[in-house]
């Protein structure tokens, strides 16, 4: 004796009904009521999920068991409770399709979800900044699992795997517990089939992969890094990840992390230089050499009289990182500190004399009025600690967090070959 009809009712049949007999009802009811079919009637769709929700209990035979026994009450918070299969899901099982009359008749109706995807497997690719100026490929090796090629992913000999009659199939089996008027339902892993949901004899079993269906394999895989490219940019393999049965392959994304360099500093696509010169370079002019990121020198001319100044910032124009986009090429900046002699270098006041001639004269406004009373004091040397405290270490333009390749989180590291 049944607690309730009310899923047996919706569907047409008798309490007692086998599967093959809800079966029929359902495809019967789901036809009539599809909302294709109805496109005018919203009544039509509320009747096709009623109908799809009750094959949906029926059709499984835990949720069918505590059904019969404890009604709609049994099933609530659980299995079959809410989060069940969508109805054009089912629809779609049996009609094939995208679940809408579109997909059976080759119209056009909604897209095929199709069977279920393996994980996506992520890996960081950490590449210097001269590979990234240049592009480069690199061949990275990678774990995965693959379908077995011996039982071909049936785990054993042909018929060998049997359902699990513990759990029937589900991998997870569903306990009742009586606690006063109250009725705990909780679900545990099968201890027959491990939560497999299928049953191989030990006898039976593959060889190769020991009745797991799949074993693990080497792959290697050719990773473009195109020039200007910046970190964050992903580059993907669909299906070059995880394969099992019954599930479309897993894909492989790699995520490009750009390696801080010791010498630039990246913003997008210009490039940031720090530049120690003397002061004689500063005032007199000179050349600057730097080594570019692909082994190239620039010459680069501080014109005489320029009067290159602390901590200012000079252009090179094209000469910055490639663009990823475009081809073309950003700007190098570069900031110059101005490197003074040590303290007595020069000993000869003639030569003093003659600085004072070459150079700018102080402006008149800095001396103090004729009437000031003035009052001589020694500067002396102090120790870079005092001096940090007393001005700090406040940080320049181009002393800012590098905008590129700090980003973190979670990945897996790959072998390079």
């Amino acid at each position: 004796m049944v607690k309730e009809t009310k899923y047996y009712d919706v569907l047409g049949v008798a309490p007692t009904a086998t599967d093959a007999e809800l079966k029929k009802a359902y495809k019967v009811g789901a036809l009539k009521f599809h909302p294709d079919k109805n496109a005018h009637n919203p009544a039509a769709e509320d009747k096709f999920k009623e109908i799809s929700h009750a094959y949906e209990i029926l059709s499984d035979s835990q949720k069918r068991a505590i059904y019969d026994q404890y009604g709609e009450a049994g099933l609530e918070g659980g299995a079959g409770g809410g989060g069940g299969m969508a109805a054009e899901d089912l629809f779609a099982q049996f009609f094939g399709g995208g679940g809408g009359f579109g997909g059976m008749f080759g119209g056009g109706g909604g897209q095929s979800r199709g069977p279920p995807k393996a994980r996506t497997i992520h890996h960081t690719h950490k590449v210097s900044l001269e590979d990234i100026y240049r592009g480069k490929i690199s061949k990275l090796a990678l774990q995965r699992s693959i379908i077995c090629t011996k039982c071909e992913g049936r785990g054993g000999k042909d018929g060998a795997v049997k359902r699990c009659t513990g759990c029937d199939g589900h991998g997870m089996k569903t306990m009742m517990r009586q606690m006063g008027p109250m009725i705990q339902r909780f679900q545990t892993v099968c201890p027959d089939c491990s939560g497999e949901g299928e049953i191989i004899n030990p006898k039976d079993r593959c060889k190769q992969c020991n009745g797991k269906k799949t074993v693990v394999d080497r792959k290697v895989l050719h990773v473009h890094v195109d020039k200007g490219v910046r970190s964050g940019t992903k580059v993907e393999f669909r299906g070059e990840g995880d394969q099992a049965p019954g599930i479309q392959a897993g894909d492989v994304v790699f995520e490009i992390e750009q390696k801080p360099h010791a010498r630039f500093t990246r913003k997008e696509d210009d490039l940031f230089y720090k530049a120690e010169i003397e002061l004689v370079t500063a005032l007199a002019g000179g050349t600057l050499y730097i080594e570019h990121l692909d082994e190239r020198w620039l010459s680069i001319d501080i014109l005489p009289g320029e009067a290159i100044s602390p901590d200012a910032v000079k252009m090179v124009r094209g000469q910055g990182m490639p663009s990823y986009r475009h081809h073309d090429h950003g700007n190098l900046y570069i900031q110059f500190s101005v490197k003074f002699p040590e303290k007595g270098w020069l000993q000869d006041e003639a030569g003093f004399e003659s600085l004072r001639k070459l150079l700018p004269a102080p402006p008149a406004e800095s001396a103090p009025p004729p009437n000031a009373m003035t009052e001589p004091a020694d500067l002396e040397d102090i120790d870079s600690q005092a001096q940090t405290r007393g001005f700090g270490g406040g940080a320049g333009p181009m002393d800012e967090d590098d905008e590129e390749g700090h980003q973190h989180g979670e990945r897996v590291q790959c072998a390079s070959q």
